[in-house]
């Protein structure tokens, strides 16, 4: 049986979201997606110019992006010419439900005022994992495309050992490279020599950066600060997975000439497609 859906912002994976549910016959209300041209020649979905028009009385589910903010204000649209305010969205999603990524507390209790039900699909499980395999996989091709080394025998640092880092690791490791991970915790460093790493403390390094061909930081915060920065090769080339505002300072990063890649918004299909299946699985 066909749905009415609303997606508001959202990045590529919410584009090939919207796809998919057309082609299953639902009818997909847009707004804040102008500039995806895939979308516009399909007859299911319809473009909106205002927001209020984009969540019409028959929508009960609203899609927005992952992350849902980046700085609390505007949710991320960076398929739009304009931005959309947190707040006005939420007051437009009376009694409605809300599904989106990675959302920030204090929508919940704007959505506390308005009715609105949140489901925030980056606290399940098995999106984080589904999101950590396509996240290292798409690490990888970056560190390929990038480097004039070959991932045999290049000595590769990750910086946090979450999933991610975990993952990442194991893949790496399963091309030959020669991998270390860093961590603070004493327990995250015992499980780096469990799986057969090198491992070291984050708050020892310094000059063994200048060891390593690639860097891989995990971390959303900010951990390749101007001091560490300066031990790192100028050949060595450094990926950045964490979320705004990242871990490595991009600032000294230009000064120095250093080869970054700032890798945001990795896991497209395989999150795409996870997203479609729990929709179905609350009967959404």
């Amino acid at each position: 049986m066909s749905e009415n859906f609303a997606i508001i912002g959202g990045d590529l994976r919410i584009i090939k979201l919207a796809k998919m549910l057309a082609d299953e016959g639902n009818m997909v209300y847009t707004f804040g997606l102008e500039k995806a041209e895939e979308l516009k020649e399909h007859k299911n979905i319809v473009f909106t110019e205002k927001l209020s028009k984009a969540i019409p009385e028959d929508v009960e589910v609203v899609i927005g992006p992952i992350p849902f903010s980046s700085n609390g204000i505007n949710i991320n649209a960076p398929f739009s010419n304009e931005e959309i305010s947190v707040r006005e969205l939420i007051h437009y999603l009376n009694a409605k439900i809300l599904i989106a990524g990675s959302i920030m507390p204090e929508v919940y209790s704007m959505a506390n005022d308005e009715y609105v039900e949140i489901i925030d699909i980056m606290k399940r499980e098995e999106l984080a994992v589904l999101n950590t395999i396509s996240t290292a996989e798409g690490a990888i091709e970056i560190a390929i495309a990038n480097t004039n080394k070959i991932i045999h025998g290049s000595k590769v640092l990750i910086l946090g050992f979450g999933r991610i880092g975990k993952v990442l690791a194991r893949k790496l490791a399963g091309l030959s490279a020669k991998v270390t991970c860093a961590a603070r915790k004493d327990e995250d460093l015992a499980w780096i020599k469990a799986y057969g790493h090198n491992e070291t403390n984050i708050n020892t390094l310094g000059e063994n950066l200048g060891d390593f061909d690639i860097i891989i930081n995990t971390v959303p915060h900010l951990i390749l600060n101007k001091e560490r920065l300066q031990y790192v090769k100028d050949d060595c080339l450094l990926i950045d997975l964490a979320s705004n505002p990242g871990g490595i300072d991009k600032k000294t990063v230009k000064e120095r000439n250093l080869k970054l890649i700032w890798a945001l918004a990795l896991p497209r299909k395989s999150s795409t497609s996870y997203n479609s299946r729990i929709y179905k699985r609350y009967n959404l």
